[in-house]
């Protein structure tokens, strides 16, 4: 992506089912947990550069003895932080008292992080500040064990201040306006609620009190809490939650847009965001890893059993296709194969643009998560080329040995061009400067093209085009080629983001640019003004009411018209030199990506109806100079 943008999170959660001895018997260690658990985020460390988190359950410890840990960090490398100052921590009691690494019971007793039920979270912010406040899991504390809650998600939602004043309305006074807090309020109202009402009714069978702690410890129905909590939810997300007697708990949204993969057996349940994580730490097959249907909930009660069941009917599928192109690491069998298929799939296009002069031509990409689709683009190219070689040897009667070795001689010309410099640092703040500095963020190599060449680099996706316009192409240009053609495996992203991507505003869009600048230059832009307007009349509706109108802007348009005018704003700096930039199409996207069928971020399609007031408001925003968030 030459344009970085911040994304969801991921979480980890690992129920062990067997003692700690168990463990320490069987895998040499008791921190088998622990020694999972970084691993699994680890594996997920795509999603989160922003910070890290981590907590624990401890199963059946006596009262005065600390059952609950936590841990966050915000440091450069998080999840090792994170699991150094555990190491740290655990090494020091140890030290301190030698005999406790065999007696496990002592062990669980007085070190912290030795726990049954873990949760981990890697966070990638989507908006506000980076501070350890803002890193999960977050803690709802309470003297009563089955009353405290922890919480750490993947996920966005549309509709927070509906349910913030829900909570207002409850009687409730919020800490924070963030998604985490109202919905770890949310659910801790009605985890509350469930165990008053129980409470009243064993106090009248005649029950103790502390009795009644232990009966409702094992008779809390987690799925009625979650149902009544997610009523209102309106957004994309996987949300985990520990409880403090014992029960655990991940739910999907209904649309099963953020991703869920589990894995149980006898020994161990383990739920995380990505399924090649899980494969991973626990050195798994591709197919005992299953996914969590959309709508559903997996819940590990206290005593280990595990059930699954649906606590919002599912809706149709829109699971995110931009976890495929870019969020996800692209060693899932599946999505590795789908990004490889959008390389080809783009492939005729390409072939067309450059006149099909392969011989003339330099293929490459830059550097990240597009080299999957350039592997598939290459892939098209040689299946073209065979073509062209069986057709001249089959047309051509009594070709000489040489002659046959010069046409199977004839292959794509592949070349590393574009190599980001790690090391640099946009840290310069005055525009002149620092526009000078992004230049130059990207090396390229000297001496592969020639005069006569047209360069062809692949992208996972084009965002805003700043690092396009600013140093990409400039970079390039100087490697003095006939003509740079940029091929972006994804589609034109023309409308923001409310579910996990931090595209919340419609100005910032290089499509949504190129489609205002035709619009003014074919004497239509009193179209903006009727958008403005019938997307403020659109907001006074309710959200199952209303229609995505930012639609309206593009509709005069063809895709090739918009992927024109996007080519003339990136590059009218390089007068010299002939610049193409090809999209991927809408359609090609689903023949690649047949199961993730989410593609708003494209279409305008939003899978939930808080999506077009969303897109309604982002477009207000735009038109008043508000730069407000629009959700």
């Amino acid at each position: 992506m030459s344009d970085p943008i911040k994304h969801e999170c991921g979480i980890g959660h690992i129920r062990l089912l067997k003692p700690l001895e168990f463990y320490k018997k069987k895998y040499g260690s008791a921190f088998y947990g622990i020694n999972k658990m970084y691993l699994l985020m680890e594996k997920q460390h795509n999603r989160g550069q922003d910070g890290a988190g981590f907590a624990s359950i401890k199963l059946d410890v006596d009262p005065g003895k600390r059952f609950i840990s936590r841990i966050r960090s915000i440091e450069k490398q998080p999840i090792q932080d994170v699991f150094g100052k555990i190491n740290e921590r655990i090494n020091k009691e140890l030290k301190l008292s030698p005999s406790l690494a065999d007696n496990i019971k002592e062990l669980k007793n007085n070190v912290p992080y030795l726990a049954e039920s873990l949760l981990g979270h890697v966070r990638y912010g989507t908006f506000g500040g980076n501070s350890v406040e803002n890193v999960h899991p977050f803690l709802r504390q309470n003297n009563w064990k089955h009353r405290n809650l922890i919480l750490a998600g993947n996920f966005n939602m549309t509709n927070s201040m509906e349910l913030f004043n829900s909570l207002i309305e409850l009687g409730q006074h919020p800490k924070e306006y963030t998604d985490t807090v109202i919905i770890m309020e949310k659910i801790g109202h009605f985890l509350d609620d469930a165990v008053r009402k129980m409470y009243k009714e064993l106090k009248k069978e005649g029950l103790s009190k502390q009795d009644c702690s232990s009966i409702i410890s094992k008779k809390l129905d987690i799925f009625k809490i979650l149902k009544k909590a997610s009523k209102k939810w309106d957004g994309g997300y996987v949300i985990g939650g520990l409880l403090g007697h014992g029960d655990s708990f991940v739910m999907r949204d209904p649309n099963g847009i953020r991703p869920a993969f589990y894995f149980k057996n006898e020994e161990v349940v383990v739920v995380a965001s990505e399924r090649p994580a899980i494969q991973t730490a626990f050195n798994l097959k591709i197919e005992e890893i299953k996914e969590l249907e959309p709508g559903k909930a997996i819940v590990v009660k206290s005593n280990g059993v595990v059930k699954i069941k649906s606590v919002i009917k599912n809706q149709e599928n829109k699971a995110c296709s931009f976890e495929r192109i870019y969020f996800s690491r692209g060693n899932d069998s599946e999505i590795y194969q789908e990004r490889k298929n959008l390389g080809k799939l783009i492939m005729p296009v390409i072939l067309n643009e450059i006149n099909f002069d392969i011989k003339n031509t330099v293929f490459s990409y830059i550097p990240n998560t597009a080299e999957t689709s350039f592997f598939g683009m290459i892939e098209s190219v040689e299946e073209f080329l065979n073509s062209q070689k069986t057709d001249q040897i089959i047309s051509k009667k009594n070709l000489s040995e040489d002659k046959i070795r010069n046409i199977l001689s004839v292959r794509p010309r592949i070349e590393k061009i574009a190599v980001k410099d790690v090391k640099l640092r946009t840290f310069i703040t005055e525009d002149d400067s620092r526009d000078d500095l992004v230049e130059h963020v990207y090396d390229i190599t000297y001496g592969v093209i020639k005069s006569t060449d047209t360069i062809v680099i692949i992208d996972d996706s084009i965002v805003r085009g700043t690092t396009l316009k600013k140093s990409i192409l400039k970079m390039l240009d100087r490697l003095n080629p006939k003509k740079i053609i940029i091929v972006s495996s994804a589609p034109q992203i023309r409308y923001p983001d409310c579910y996990g991507i931090d595209m919340a505003n419609l100005e910032s869009l290089i499509a949504f640019n190129a489609a205002l600048s035709l619009l003014k230059e074919n004497g239509l832009d009193s179209l903006i003004k009727e958008v403005y307007d019938a997307c403020k009349k659109e907001l006074e509706l309710a959200d199952d009411e209303m229609r995505n109108h930012v639609k309206k802007i593009y509709d005069h348009f063809s895709a090739d018209q918009i992927s024109n005018k996007i080519t003339e704003l990136l590059s009218s700096h390089l007068k010299n030199r002939e610049v193409k930039i090809i999209f991927q199409s809408i359609e090609n996207l689903h023949k690649a990506c047949p199961d993730s069928k989410g593609d708003w971020y494209f279409t305008g399609d939003y899978p939930t109806p808080g999506g077009n007031r969303v897109v309604n408001t982002a477009f207000v925003n735009f038109y008043e100079g508000n730069k407000k968030r629009a959700y």
